[in-house]
């Protein structure tokens, strides 16, 4: 039975008098790498990025997955880039000690993860305590974006990364603002012999953990979860789980992916 649209309107109030406030839906955007073309973002990837970080002034670049000698000109590349997208100011991390690098993602109001070691940058996550913080963060709206590596550790665990364990971590498990495990550059199908070992892998894991469910990116291609829905954006991508495999087009939604209330 619908709602009186007069309880409805006492509902808003009584929830504004008591100072209580419906928590806004996560905003999770992943990429399965290679997104940039030289200091921009691939034309591709341009629209969607440009929706999901709408209103962003200040963005934190999570640069762990980065070996340290390279985080500088990764910061100078991705500055550029999200300045040429929307005029966001962008800022890595590893320009602070540890209390600063929580200051920054405090008072952020964007956040972006970047491509690298998945296990380096799981590592810190939990070294740091920023795990949890970032974890808040997205469970407050403010929006997400991570590619390769910063797309793993968005997900349920780190089950798929296709990189070495450079690191020792406490546990497989991620930030969980996503509902899936990720695999990021999945091979496309014409570069066959590629492809089928991916998928292969991918197979015989779930032979292992039948109850998970694998979303398969491949570069440049991009998943967003808004609104409490899972989309498909750009590119090319698949679901796997123990009852098979889907291919995935532009504008699909997943609903196999569901966030969890």
């Amino acid at each position: 039975m619908r709602m009186p649209n007069w309880i409805s309107a006492l509902c808003v109030l009584l929830i504004a008098s008591t100072g209580l406030a419906v928590a806004p839906a996560p905003s999770v955007l992943l990429c399965g790498g290679s997104m940039m073309n030289g200091d921009h973002f691939s034309d591709s990837v341009v629209p969607v990025m440009r929706a999901h970080y709408a209103g962003v002034k200040k963005l934190a670049l999570v640069l762990h997955a980065t070996a340290p000698a390279d985080r500088d000109r990764m910061e100078a590349r991705l500055k550029t880039a999200f300045a040429h997208l929307a005029g966001i100011e962008a800022e890595s991390l590893h320009h602070y000690d540890a209390a600063g690098q929580c200051a920054l993602l405090e008072r952020a109001d964007g956040i972006f993860v970047g491509g690298g070691e998945t296990f380096e940058l799981l590592a810190e996550l939990y070294r740091t305590g920023e795990l949890e913080l970032i974890r808040r963060r997205v469970a407050a709206g403010v929006p997400y974006g991570g590619a390769s590596a910063g797309a793993n550790v968005a997900g349920l665990h780190i089950g798929t990364t296709n990189d070495f364990p450079v690191a020792e971590i406490p546990s497989r498990a991620a930030l969980g603002v996503f509902p899936a495990v990720i695999n990021p550059h999945h091979p496309l199908s014409e570069a066959k012999a590629d492809f089928d070992g991916r998928a292969g892998k991918i197979r015989y894991y779930l032979r292992f953990n039948p109850t998970e469910t694998i979303l398969a990116l491949g570069n440049a291609s991009i998943a967003r979860l808004h609104d409490g829905r899972v989309t498909f954006e750009v590119g090319h991508g698949w679901v796997y789980s123990a009852a098979g495999v889907r291919a995935l087009n532009p504008g699909d939604r997943i609903p196999e992916l569901v966030p969890k209330s």
